[in-house]
């Protein structure tokens, strides 16, 4: 169970004051240009379940991780959600988004695991969207500060997985009242706002 602190950023200058009071002191660890795809079954096996289907790019062709989610919970702030994910050499990634049929025939065991949980037995691309992740170490968490990009705007938010979200989400909006960034809980995962072409 995958459990993350997420805060919506009030926007572009927000996003720009959260970086730099997490990168203060030289705690930046790292910097992401990710790439997002998603996939159903060709009869929704997936999403019906309210399960999502992942494969993440990193900067390019430097790392790929397919990533299975289900039954995301957002409230309060607080995201929950089961989740199994897998590297795979990103050539193989590539693959599957150009034909999604291919996961069908993979070895990868998250991909069988899964399709054999639910039944798929035809796959369909659903398209993505791309997020820029930098990363800082903050009180021993990493705290991730994304700018994610539709076709149709931006979103910036925060998230901070860890085993004691109440403490963390109390600890982090301390911290960013204290710094006039402007913040409020997330609503909708940005998976959400992919499938339903918002910016909530």
């Amino acid at each position: 169970m995958e459990v993350e602190v997420k805060l919506r950023l009030k926007g572009g200058d927000d996003h720009r004051k959260a970086c730099d009071l997490f990168g203060a002191g030289g705690s930046h660890k790292a910097k992401y240009h990710q790439e997002n795809q998603f996939f159903d079954g060709s009869e929704q096996e997936l999403s019906s379940q309210r399960v999502v289907l992942r494969v993440r790019f990193y900067n390019g062709a430097e790392k790929c991780v397919v990533t299975v989610k289900g039954k995301a919970v957002l409230k309060n702030g607080i995201g929950k959600a089961s989740e199994v994910e897998e590297a795979v050499d990103p050539a193989l990634g590539r693959s599957f988004v150009e034909n999604p049929q291919l996961m069908l025939e993979s070895d990868v065991g998250v991909l069988k695991d899964t399709f054999g949980k639910f039944g798929v037995k035809g796959l369909k691309g659903l398209g993505g969207f791309k997020n820029v992740r930098d990363v800082y170490s903050w009180k021993g968490l990493d705290v991730e500060v994304d700018e994610t990009k539709y076709d149709w705007g931006t979103v910036f938010e925060i998230e901070c997985e860890t085993d004691e979200p109440e403490r963390i989400k109390d600890d982090l909006e301390a911290t960013l009242k204290q710094e006039g960034v402007a913040y409020e809980y997330s609503k909708v995962t940005k998976f959400q706002n992919f499938i339903n072409k918002t910016l909530e």
